[in-house]
Order: C-alpha cells, then sequence, then structure tokens
C-alpha cells in the first residue's frame, strides 16, 4: 500500500495524465536537453515510478558512475516520499533497490546492441526487468541497427524503455538523427525559459508538440505543474 500511495503521488502521473496515460510497455521514449538542464532526472523519475509500481528496472549509463546514480534515486525518492507520511519508509526504499539494477558502460566499445545482449542475459537469469532507462547516449554514435534492435526488444518483452540524449537545438527534427526518430513514440525535451526549466512534448504517437505546463521544480528538480 505505502509504494502504491507513492506511484499515485509519482511526478510523472503529472505527465502521464497530458498524454493518454504515458509511454506504453513495448514502447521507446527519448528525454533531450543541453547539457545541465536536468536530463538525468526526469529520466530517474520515469525509472523510479516502474520501481514504485513493483516492478523491475535496469538503469544503463553511459556518463554517470554507480554512485552518482543511486544518489540521483536516492535524491528523488526523498522528495517523492515527503508528500506521503510513509510509516515503513526504509523497509520500501530496500524493497526498490532490490528491483533495480544499475549497470556501466562507455559508449565508445559498448553500444546498445550490446545493452540488448545484456538485458537478454539478465532476463535469461531470471530477472523480469519491466522498465529500462539509458542515460547519456551519444546519437551521433548510434546506428539505426541499433536503435532497431532496441525497439525489437522493447516490443518482443513488453519493456518501457526511456533514452536520454544532448540536444542543441528546440525543434524536434534537432533531437535525434532523422532515421532514428522514427522508432521513439515520445520525445520530451526540456528547454530554459523565464527562468525555469520547461518541460515540452514535441512528440507523442502521432501527435507532435503537444501543450504543456510541466516544469522541473528548481529545489526538487521533480516534474510538476507551472501553476
Amino acid at each position: 500500500m505505502a509504494k502504491q500511495d507513492l506511484f499515485e503521488s509519482s511526478p510523472v502521473r503529472a505527465f502521464d495524465a497530458i498524454v493518454e496515460g504515458g509511454l506504453k510497455a513495448g514502447e521507446l521514449g527519448l528525454v533531450t536537453a543541453k547539457k545541465g538542464l536536468g536530463k538525468t532526472s526526469v529520466l530517474v523519475q520515469f525509472g523510479m515510478d516502474t520501481l514504485l509500481n513493483g516492478k523491475q528496472l535496469v538503469h544503463v549509463s553511459f556518463d554517470q558512475h554507480s554512485a552518482n546514480v543511486i544518489s540521483w534515486y536516492d535524491s528523488i525518492y526523498t522528495e517523492i516520499s515527503k508528500k506521503k507520511s510513509i510509516p515503513n519508509e526504509a523497509d520500501v526504499k530496500e524493497q526498490l533497490v532490490r528491483n533495480r539494477t544499475i549497470l556501466n558502460f562507455n559508449q565508445d566499445n559498448f553500444n546498445l546492441e550490446k545493452v540488448v545482449n545484456t538485458l537478454n542475459a539478465l532476463k535469461a537469469g531470471g530477472i523480469a526487468v519491466a522498465g529500462v532507462v539509458i542515460d547519456g547516449v551519444d546519437l551521433a554514435k548510434v546506428e539505426e541497427a541499433d536503435i532497431q534492435s532496441v525497439s525489437s526488444y522493447a516490443k518482443a518483452t513488453k519493456t518501457k524503455i526511456w533514452i536520454s540524449a544532448t540536444a542543441e537545438g528546440d525543434k524536434l527534427a534537432d533531437s535525434a538523427p532523422a532515421a532514428l526518430l522514427p522508432y521513439f513514440n515520445a520525445v520530451v525535451h526540456l528547454v530554459s525559459k523565464n527562468s525555469m526549466t520547461q518541460l515540452e512534448i514535441l512528440k507523442f504517437g502521432d501527435k507532435k508538440d503537444i501543450a504543456t505546463n510541466l516544469k522541473l521544480d528548481s529545489k526538487t528538480l521533480l516534474i510538476t505543474p507551472n501553476k
């Protein structure tokens, strides 16, 4: 019940409300922004949402050590749990940690197809992965065959996968190379406007440039409506 309460108060609920329930199992989502605007925070919130839903998550990082990733999850969990009075908070957090696997790779010698091979090995080992987040991908180094393998894995295993990448421009065409964009069911972009970091939904399914009032809270970095 405690996890369910936290799941219902997750900042991802605000995102889901705008896009008809959010990313579905078997789909790929992309989070982009210029460096330093909060991509990892958003990705961890999507990952935490899988954990709060009682499912197993794999967090793959190409640009952060495991200790930094763990620190992000601890911080996001702390901020979410402040919204609810959880009597067995330590036990809940321990359950979440048990369902989380963190992997670190260097993209120069470990491409996305190899990530998929690793995920398949985890599955063969009995880990029923329901969500995957892949942080710090350089899409300029990604071949279409790589992203196709990720897409095929997601569909075959009904896994929800979010990827983050740096993008200097603010348009959908700037988010990823043209050959890769069709593989993403959702593209979320963070942009600094009016002294805040706003969350823009450049693509969701067949829809483009969906109106949103979401932002990242300046203190907690949680997704929140801009009231």
